[in-house]
């Protein structure tokens, strides 16, 4: 049957194109697309590095009206562990294989040309799931968010050797934030996307960062009732849930659910608000200009466990520092500029002091 067959165009004209293009309605909103119309809106993609993975969700998210994007990651050996938690549409319990199967979209009558192609065409978690180890929704349901989970081999699908430099960004002639140099690494994909959507929150960090941000910033929108006396906690946002827990094993077990694995002692860290929540990629970029200096860039590469220690500790640290340094600085004639500077590493604290002498 050809593409202009008086047959074809009467049936259209009846009952719409949406009738040809579906292969099978799934329920609540989502359809299963005819190969010809997967095939048209180029049904073939192109997984080629992890970096493409990441892109792929940030775009699904968005395309579900997510506000808020979460994206927690680590490296351990070859193996990179991904999780990205929106606060869209979220997926029905029934289909959260399904959306991984070709060809399977919300999207009916629409598609999302951008920057990094056409989006709508049903493909892309298939695409996900068939480059990556595993690719599951760990955690969702309908109008509560989403939590993806994606685990990927890097020696079956790369990514840059440069995961830890974070890219330079400059205002373009309208001045609006772009990207102008840096390695195309995970970091780069997630700044960039959040310069094309500067509506959105967009946060990066390791699980457990990412665990503290939600605990705290659901705690400053969840009402008092909520956090006090919330004993179903599914009936909250999925990104909601951590600031609700009233213990450690709770918050652990809840960690768990949307694909943040934390120990128990982490999780205590976090209800003690031991652990700072990160600020949003834009913010977060906006103060580094503001201050003329580079953000630093989070160590995405592997999961470091880093010692932490709370602001509080440090500060009354460094004013310890300072009254033990007035001891040289009387006897060497020594002046402090401003605080000592501590540096907390994986294995070390390092302390500087910078000083003038009196003549």
């Amino acid at each position: 049957m050809s593409e202009h067959d008086p047959l074809l165009d009467f049936v259209t004209s009846v009952s719409g194109d949406g009738y040809l293009k579906v292969e099978e309605s799934l329920g609540d909103g989502y359809v299963r697309l005819r190969v010809p119309e997967a095939e048209r809106r180029q049904a073939k993609h192109d997984i080629r590095s992890i970096e493409d993975v990441v892109i792929e969700l940030l775009r699904n998210a968005r395309d579900a009206h997510a506000q808020r994007i979460f994206v927690a990651t680590t490296r351990e050996g070859s193996t990179r562990m991904l999780t990205m938690i929106d606060d869209g549409v979220g997926i029905p319990h029934a289909l959260q294989d399904a959306v991984f199967e070709p060809r399977v979209t919300s999207k009916l009558e629409t598609m999302v040309m951008d920057r990094w192609g056409v989006h709508g065409r049903g493909m892309a978690l298939f695409s996900v799931r068939s480059n990556a180890s595993s690719a599951r929704v760990a955690c969702s349901s309908p109008h509560k968010g989403a939590a993806i989970s994606v685990v990927c081999d890097t020696t079956h699908l790369s990514e840059r050797a440069d995961q830890s430099t974070w890219p330079t960004v400059e205002p373009d002639e309208s001045g609006r934030l772009r990207v102008a140099r840096g390695p195309h690494n995970i970091v780069r994909r997630l700044v960039e996307f959040a310069c094309e959507h500067p509506e959105l929150e967009v946060y990066l960090g390791t699980p457990t960062e990412v665990l503290a941000t939600l605990h705290a910033l659901g705690r400053t929108h969840l009402d008092i009732a909520d956090l006090m006396f919330c004993e179903d906690l599914e009936r909250l946002l999925v990104w909601q849930r951590p600031a609700a827990c009233s213990d450690a094993a709770e918050l652990t077990g809840v960690a768990e659910q949307i694909a943040l694995p934390v120990s128990e002692r982490t999780s205590h860290r976090v209800l003690a608000g031991e652990l700072a929540p990160l600020e949003p990629l834009l913010a977060s970029l906006v103060a580094a200009e503001d201050d003329a200096d580079t953000p630093p860039a989070p160590d995405i590469y592997r999961d470091r466990r880093s010692l932490r220690i709370h602001h509080g500790d440090l500060t009354a640290f460094r004013t310890e520092l300072t009254r033990a340094f007035d001891v040289l600085a009387e006897r060497y004639y020594l002046n402090l500029k401003g605080e000592p500077k501590v540096t907390v590493g994986r294995d070390s604290i390092s302390v500087r002091f910078s000083i003038d002498k009196e003549d």
